[in-house]
């Protein structure tokens, strides 16, 4: 089969592009307008599935709740200059408060629960929220960090004093004639404010728009699939998933708690999920299940993952088990104002490439000194989205510092594209580790001990050293029954490499998990903390 999608490759410029495509729908109307009227075309097909809150929503109750939730903020007197700010697990009703907030063109700032006080504090000065959704189990952290602000708090669950019970508003009467408002900026305006990764400090508040690209990346989507993501939507992942399910009309299964492979694996089977996104840290905690091999999980037919480096072995056990085409690596970041801008549709062709280009998008490949870079020269990713980015909420610093003024944004990831046009991710400029004065990725010593017999998964860094700049260090998880020491992994990674700076020379140890940031990526930082105050 020929490889897909289609792009265009300009060998002057030296830039990647995927070819553009129809839209599928007026290009004028805006998220809130779309969802509005897609909501009324399938009123008893299931919108939800809460399995934890063991609850199921039609999309006709989903409509009604979403006005409601519209209805009670539009009461409120609030502006489309207004923030409302999400801070809440994957209940039941979360999915009502975001379409009501696209039926009144309200940007929501979201922001992931375990953040520190400190953090919440400050991310919510930043965008100062008129009204703050959260569950109770936050509340007195969020009514501490933002009682400077007079903001009204509302409780998902396990309500407290002062706050207000989400059921107050799912009971407001709708407005007469209600209709979704027309976005006062068009579809440049920003939709929805996300968090960066914040591995080098406080996260930035990511400005997204709304972009037609939100649902373009999953346009294949029908009624039948259903959708799982774990991520909430304060990650791009977890915002793509609730809005290509109110545009396509999918179910979409949800869970409230912290990521749970055996609970994910018996709900793949249960509701024969047809479409899965996440880290492939959550994939390789999967494999690693004991029920892995016996559940049934090939009703999977896109199984989409990114954001980080993924193990060789851990693909290979899904793809044994999935259909051809189901497993789908794809990169993105946060700034895009979409899921993914590449996508690998050709695992067994080419594994371990992020794919192609989408379309609409333009990618470049760049030197230290901003020379565009031809087909197999590894340089820093820079994207160029093909839609407005109002840049970082409040920060036209750190915007200029992403964003150059030709619209290109500068990724800090590194990669190169093969003859193919099929993208390679190297690492983050930013990991990469030093050794008697030659650089490398922690990922290509990674690579070396995911082929290790036993390995689950595994996290590289470097740790300072007087006499070689760094020297590298390893954290790893073994599978189920796998009788491995750190002494081992040394071993077999010494030989198997040609050159002594690809060695682990600070040493390994065995842990019963990988350090992760809240959206699930992993924390370098945290991982090398852990090791200097535990390895002897």
């Amino acid at each position: 089969m020929p490889f897909q999608p289609e792009y265009n490759y300009n060998p002057d410029q030296k830039v990647w592009s995927g070819v553009d495509e129809d839209a599928i729908f007026n290009p004028e109307l805006s998220l809130g307008e779309i969802t509005f009227n897609e909501m009324r075309r399938h009123p008893q097909l299931t919108a939800q599935i809460s399995a934890t809150e063991n609850t199921t929503v039609t999309w006709e109750e989903m409509h009604l709740k979403a006005q409601s939730v519209a209805s009670y903020l539009r009461n409120l007197g609030l502006h489309q200059t207004d923030i409302i700010g999400l801070i809440a697990r994957n209940t039941t009703h979360l999915s009502a408060v975001i379409y009501g907030c696209l039926f009144n063109g309200l940007a929501f700032h979201c922001v992931n629960i375990n953040h520190t006080p400190a953090t919440i504090e400050k991310l919510y000065g930043i965008t100062k929220p008129r009204v703050i959704f959260c569950d109770g189990d936050e509340y007195e952290k969020i009514s501490n960090g933002t009682k400077n602000l007079n903001t009204k708090i509302v409780t998902m669950r396990n309500h407290q004093p002062g706050s207000t019970p989400i059921e107050e508003l799912l009971n407001t009467p709708i407005l007469p004639n209600f209709k979704p408002y027309k976005l006062e900026k068009g579809n440049d305006q920003t939709l929805a404010i996300i968090c960066s990764s914040g591995t080098t400090g406080v996260p930035k508040a990511v400005t997204n728009a709304y972009s037609h690209k939100f649902f373009m990346t999953s346009k294949y989507l029908t009624t039948a699939d259903v959708q799982y993501c774990h991520s909430t939507p304060d990650w791009v992942t977890g915002l793509t998933t609730y809005i290509s399910s109110g545009i396509h009309s999918t179910t979409r299964i949800v869970c409230d708690g912290a990521f749970n492979p055996a609970l994910v694996l018996s709900l793949i089977e249960k509701h024969k999920i047809t479409w899965w996104l996440g880290p492939p840290s959550m994939m390789a905690l999967m494999a690693n299940c004991p029920n892995f091999e016996t559940t049934k999980i090939d009703s999977l037919k896109h199984m989409l993952y990114g954001g980080m480096c993924a193990s060789i072995e851990v693909q290979d056990r899904f793809r044994k088990r999935l259909n051809p085409g189901a497993l789908q690596f794809a990169f993105g970041f946060s700034e895009l104002g979409s899921s993914n801008c590449t996508l690998n549709k050709h695992y067994d062709e080419k594994p371990n490439s992020v794919g192609r280009v989408l379309p609409g998008i333009k990618i470049k490949i760049i030197s230290p000194s901003n020379e565009a870079l031809p087909p197999n020269k590894c340089g820093e990713i820079c994207v160029h989205p093909g839609q407005y980015w109002d840049g970082y909420y409040n920060d036209p610093e750190e915007t200029r510092n992403m964003q150059d003024r030709d619209g290109w944004l500068y990724t800090g990831d590194t990669g190169y594209f093969d003859d193919d046009g099929f993208l390679y991710i190297s690492g983050r400029i930013k990991d990469m580790i030093k050794y008697n004065g030659i650089m490398y990725y922690p990922s290509e010593v990674e690579d070396v001990v995911t082929q290790m017999p036993g390995i689950a998964e595994v996290c590289v860094f470097g740790l300072h050293s007087d006499t070689t700049w760094m020297k590298t260090a390893a954290a790893v998880v073994l599978q189920r029954g796998a009788q491995i020491t750190g002494e081992d992994v040394c071993k077999f990674v010494k030989e198997r490499v040609d050159s002594d700076y690809l060695e682990i020379h600070a040493g390994c140890i065995i842990v019963n998990d990988i350090k992760r940031l809240p959206n699930g990526k992993t924390n370098r930082n945290a991982m090398k903390e852990y090791f200097e105050a535990n390895y002897k």
